[in-house]
């Protein structure tokens, strides 16, 4: 299910615009001047976690969404906001809207 989520991901994110795709070990990375959203698997940090992939925002703003597993303020201007991706359909319009605003606002 991971790449059929990261397929679908970016997907929406190339519809957008230009957009660079950066891998790591841990983490594929959708950035324009910076990054605005992250894909990543809880399993590599806590074994077994019930969840095989995690979709981070990045926003502006903390938007109090109950879609969201847990949110964080890494830093003054940005607020890092995690989706428990179960199924490709959790990625729809409400995650494309956010996935646009992150996406505009790394520009």
């Amino acid at each position: 299910m991971g790449r059929a989520v990261f397929e679908r991901v970016r997907s929406v994110v190339e519809s957008m615009g230009p957009v660079e795709i950066r891998t790591s070990k841990s983490q594929i990375a959708f950035r324009r001047r910076r990054g605005f959203a992250y894909l990543w698997s809880p399993r590599q940090y806590l074994g077994d976690a019930g969840v095989e992939v995690v979709l981070a925002i990045v926003l502006h703003r903390h938007d109090e969404s109950d879609r969201f597993k847990e949110v964080s303020h890494p830093s003054p201007a940005h607020w890092m906001h995690h989706i428990e991706v179960l199924d490709v359909a959790d990625v729809d319009a409400e995650v494309e809207d956010w996935l646009r605003e992150a996406a505009d606002g790394a520009d």
